[in-house]
């Protein structure tokens, strides 16, 4: 039997780590586990790690690097006792040749002794320090994805990895831009401050209302489309490189810490 969103927001983050281990929980996590820090999952055989890590290092904003394993090894105990990178993500995209093939809730069965996992920062972090400061979430109140976007923008590239940069989007209430960017660019392993607001147009969004990942999101009359560097621009150049096989988590279903949320590690 599953587990509600509305159960899991009165938990802390072993409890909701272990119902989504125990895969009783399959989708998105934001607003989850207040106060911890939650990462993308990007995991790829070790020939491929060092550009990939080089990748993370020249795009800091929708790649800010937290933490990678050993070689083999799918724990992160930096990140928190027993955090298993097989296991304790809601779901996990496969993808071969750069192609998604598939969705699972665990990839134990894929984990082989030559892979390497990346934890990259996310932007749901600093999502409950808006909030404290009064700047509501349209996705997180109603129970939805957060509206993801492929940009303009290109990325640095390191060997096969690169491509363009998505990003997240948030409607903020005009007079609140200023306190959203401020709050934000406190969390930079959280991807900090926004790339952009205003005219979506600008960074090569046509439709406000067709993400290319997550739900549609209304921007009220009062209201400004802001965009974060998003976690997803690494599942876009790991679709450029089209390895053998690259497995991420599913876009909006994040790995949960024991780190808290203003980690600066």
């Amino acid at each position: 039997m599953s587990t509600s969103y509305e159960i899991l927001q009165q938990y802390g983050q072993k409890k909701v780590r272990d119902i989504i281990r125990r895969g009783k929980y399959i989708d998105h996590t934001a607003g989850l586990a207040r106060g911890f820090l939650q990462v993308n999952i990007v995991i790829i055989e070790k020939k491929f790690a060092e550009d990939f890590k080089n990748f993370c290092q020249l795009n800091p904003k929708p790649c800010p690097l937290v933490g990678i394993t050993e070689i083999g090894s799918p724990f992160f105990p930096k990140l928190g006792k027993n955090i298993d990178i097989r296991t304790d993500v809601p779901s996990y995209n496969i993808y071969r040749n750069g192609t998604l093939v598939e969705n699972r809730h665990d990839i134990l069965e894929l984990w082989k002794t030559d892979m390497v996992g990346f934890a990259l920062g996310c932007s749901f972090t600093f999502e409950d320090a808006l909030s404290r400061s009064g700047i509501p979430i349209w996705h997180i109140i109603n129970n939805k994805t957060v509206p993801m976007f492929k940009t303009n923008i290109a990325t640095n590239t390191a060997g096969p990895f690169g491509g363009p940069l998505v990003v997240s989007m948030r409607s903020i209430k005009n007079d609140k831009i200023e306190l959203a960017k401020k709050i934000s660019e406190k969390y930079p392993l959280a991807h900090g401050s926004p790339i952009h607001w205003h005219d979506p147009a600008d960074i090569g969004i046509q439709d406000i209302n067709k993400p290319d990942w997550g739900d549609p999101a209304p921007v009220k009359k009062d209201e400004t489309p802001v965009f974060w560097a998003c976690g997803v621009t690494p599942q876009v150049s790991l679709m450029r490189a089209k390895l053998e096989m690259s497995i991420t988590h599913k876009p909006g279903q994040m790995l949960i810490t024991d780190l808290p949320e203003n980690s600066q590690q």
